[in-house]
């Protein structure tokens, strides 16, 4: 079996959410790659960058492998490395291999009639699940509300996300939206926190001392930049666990975070670290750690295989727009059930392109 094709385009697909008048708009890029036999495999990576992770694809990474064997995905992915990134910068390259990575995998599973998820190891056939439900775009009385609704639902992990003033150094208002979200919800419900490295460390420091008394599972990505020496600082002198990694795009980054003590979680995303050949790599230093992984940044239809194939994959994140944007555009998502998503069977990411969503949210 042989590549014969490889193209990424770039989408924008509006998500409608609970209450909220206009959609959230997400973008993101999905890459097709064809073979001779007429299997087809479907990555995508996210909005960062988007274009110039399409053209990377379309322009120099597509046709370097045009002819490879997909099940060689160790081989290909060293060699556009050592090709195209051999200062292992992230950012573009990473988002770029990811795509491409996904799109191999999805196709191994295809041939071989087995899910993803248990080619890369099948360790966990169920997998606890959580639900972003708390958006910044949300006041305090929605925000209760939507929580309420999930918990109505029979789902027990929650995240909302924090920095939501217009400088992200608003604490005192993150911290009312927490402690109201807490009282609505009680005690039992896990309730996490996202900053997406918006804070400075004082205004980080600040928060989480405000809401120890919350019971938060996690404070993830609180400082600029993932700074391994201000989150390991931050994580001696809080007693919430910190959690970080949904953006480093190599394992070097998730090195860092673990020599340096800087998480209690690590956090690789399949669509941003390097795909399921990198992801399994963040996963077995994770595990060397003994920590756990887990999913942060979205696009649970493609993360969970990640978290189901190794024993420290702890959740799944379901982030109310990207799990909606994935059922837009594939057939074929499995959503949480009661905190917990059990996994497909069906060969490679179970996933079938809606091909007339994609082309009307073509950019």
């Amino acid at each position: 079996m042989k590549i014969t094709k490889v193209v990424a385009t770039t989408h924008n697909v509006p998500v409608p959410v609970p209450l909220l008048d206009e959609p959230v708009m997400r973008p993101l890029v999905f890459c097709s790659i064809e073979t001779d036999n007429g299997l087809a495999g479907y990555g995508i990576s996210g909005p960062i960058q988007r274009n110039a992770v399409r053209e990377h694809i379309n322009t120099e990474m597509g046709p370097m492998i045009i002819g490879s064997d997909p099940f060689d995905t160790e081989r290909i992915w060293h060699q556009l490395y050592t090709e195209h990134n051999p200062r292992s910068q992230t950012g573009t390259w990473s988002s770029a291999i990811s795509a491409i990575d996904i799109a191999l995998w999805d196709i191994k599973g295809k041939a071989t009639n087995m899910p993803v998820w248990k080619l890369l190891g099948g360790a966990q056939p169920i997998v606890p699940a959580y639900i972003t439900f708390g958006l910044p775009e949300y006041t305090q009385e929605q925000l209760i509300q939507v929580a309420k609704n999930f918990v109505a639902q029979g789902e027990d992990k929650l995240k909302m996300v924090v920095g939501v003033a217009g400088d992200h150094q608003g604490w005192k208002e993150d911290s009312e939206r927490i402690h109201a979200v807490r009282e609505a919800i009680g005690p039992n419900v896990q309730l996490s926190m996202d900053a997406n490295y918006m804070f400075q460390f004082n205004n980080a420091l600040n928060l989480a001392k405000s809401v120890e008394e919350c019971n938060i599972e996690w404070f993830e990505e609180p400082v600029w930049g993932n700074d391994a020496q201000l989150l390991h600082d931050l994580r001696m002198r809080t007693s919430i666990p910190i959690s970080a990694g949904q953006n480093e795009g190599h394992r070097f980054r998730a090195r860092d975070l673990l020599v340096n003590k800087s998480v209690d979680i690590l956090q690789p995303n399949v669509a941003y670290c390097g795909g399921f050949s990198e992801g399994m790599k963040f996963a077995t230093l994770a595990h060397s750690f003994n920590l756990p992984i887990a999913n942060g940044g979205g696009w649970p239809h493609h993360n969970m295989h990640l978290q189901a194939a190794v024993p420290n994959g702890w959740r799944i994140e379901y982030h109310y727009v990207m799990w909606k944007c994935g059922e837009i555009l594939f057939d074929g998502c499995v959503g949480p059930q009661q905190g917990w998503t059990t996994m497909p069977l069906t060969p490679g990411l179970g996933l079938i392109p809606k091909w007339d969503a994609l082309n009307e949210f073509e950019e």
